[in-house]
This record gives C-alpha cells, sequence and structure tokens, in this order.
C-alpha cells in the first residue's frame, strides 16, 4: 500500500516539475545556456541540466551598459594622456581595466540571447527603447573634457565620471530588481559595489583638487 501511494506522489510531482519547465521554457524570452560569469568573456557553461533564462529587463541591461561602459573606457583613455594628478590617472586606468571585460562578457550574452548588440554610435539607448540612458555625457561634455587639461581635466573628468558611475548604478539597481538572468544579475551587483566605491574615492580627489 505504502509503495503504490509512493509511486503514485512521485509520478505527480514528475508532472508537476514537466509542467513547470515546460512554462518556464515558453514564457516570454528563450531560455540561455548561462553564458558568462561577470570579469569573464562570456564563456562560462552552468552546471548540466540548470539553463539560465534570461527577459527583456536582462537585454536592455546589457544593450544598455554595452555604451555606457563604453564611454566611460573613453573618458579613462583620455585621462592617460591629460589627467596632472596621478590618483585621477591610476582610477582612470582601473576603470578601463574593470570595464572592457564587462563589455566583452555582456557582448557575449547578447550574441548567447540572440539579441542585437548596440552600435558602436549608440549614445543614447538602442532603438525602440522608451528611456536613454543616465549619466551618459552629451557630445559637448566630450568635446570639453578633450579640450581641457591638468587640473583643470581632472576636475572636469571627475565631476563627469561620478555622474557616469550614478548613472550606471541606477541602471544595475534596475537590473538586480526586475532582471532574471543569475549571471547578469550578479554583474549588476558588482557594478553597484565597486563604482560606488570608486565615486566615494572621486570625491576625495575632488575635494583636495
Amino acid at each position: 500500500m505504502f509503495t503504490r501511494t509512493f509511486a503514485r506522489r512521485a509520478a505527480l510531482a514528475g508532472v508537476g516539475v514537466t509542467a513547470a519547465l515546460t512554462l518556464a521554457a515558453c514564457g516570454g524570452d528563450h531560455p540561455t545556456s548561462g553564458h558568462g560569469m561577470p570579469g569573464s568573456s562570456g564563456t562560462g557553461t552552468p552546471a548540466a541540466g540548470t539553463p539560465a533564462s534570461f527577459g527583456a529587463a536582462d537585454v536592455m541591461f546589457a544593450q544598455m551598459m554595452i555604451p555606457h561602459h563604453q564611454q566611460a573606457v573613453e573618458m579613462s583613455e583620455l585621462a592617460e594622456t591629460r589627467a596632472a594628478d596621478p590618483e585621477v590617472r591610476k582610477l582612470a586606468g582601473q576603470i578601463k581595466a574593470a570595464q572592457g571585460p564587462e563589455i566583452a562578457t555582456m557582448s557575449g550574452w547578447l550574441a548567447a540571447w540572440g539579441r542585437p548588440a548596440p552600435s558602436a554610435s549608440a549614445g543614447h539607448g538602442m532603438p525602440g527603447m522608451d528611456h536613454g540612458m543616465p549619466g551618459m555625457m552629451s557630445e559637448a561634455d566630450l568635446a570639453k573634457l578633450t579640450a581641457a587639461s591638468g587640473a583643470d581635466f581632472d576636475r572636469r573628468f571627475l565631476t563627469m565620471m561620478i555622474a557616469h558611475h550614478e548613472g550606471a548604478i541606477t541602471m544595475a539597481k534596475e537590473e538586480i530588481a526586475q532582471g532574471a538572468h543569475p549571471d547578469a544579475k550578479a554583474l549588476a551587483r558588482q557594478i553597484v559595489t565597486s563604482q560606488q566605491g570608486e565615486i566615494d574615492a572621486m570625491r576625495k580627489m575632488l575635494d583636495r583638487i
């Protein structure tokens, strides 16, 4: 009697799991194989039988954060030849070193998900997005930064990068709240932690320059 009851319950449980997996596979976007952990090149492989699903929030996070990071890298490269303060140059190097691999990771996700990567000129969001990217500098802002040098550059760079990082944190928090892909959410948490630390450091630099 107990054996028959247990077998019947196990069979019902199996049906429930199968139905849940079927619903998960049909809902919204197609599941992926979980490409990329934060700081990787997007080639991570999850444990067998545990595909990582993704949703619209994950796609938007990657599509918006890639050009956002690209602008931060561009600004950091300007600091290599224009910054006067060694701490500013060092911080700019750290930003470039951190965000370059993150761009590669997010690009790998989009490729794996079959979603378009943002173009190199995507300044304020992909076509169809209903809002831009917070913290992005305008062409005029970048022109002023490019034309500056020495202490003037340092002040402009720090002021702009603080605003830029704050925008990235805003987008990352949206991914943490709304995203579905575990690696994307992990990267978002990493961005919040690391960039808040850099904001704190930049504010101290700005106070003394």
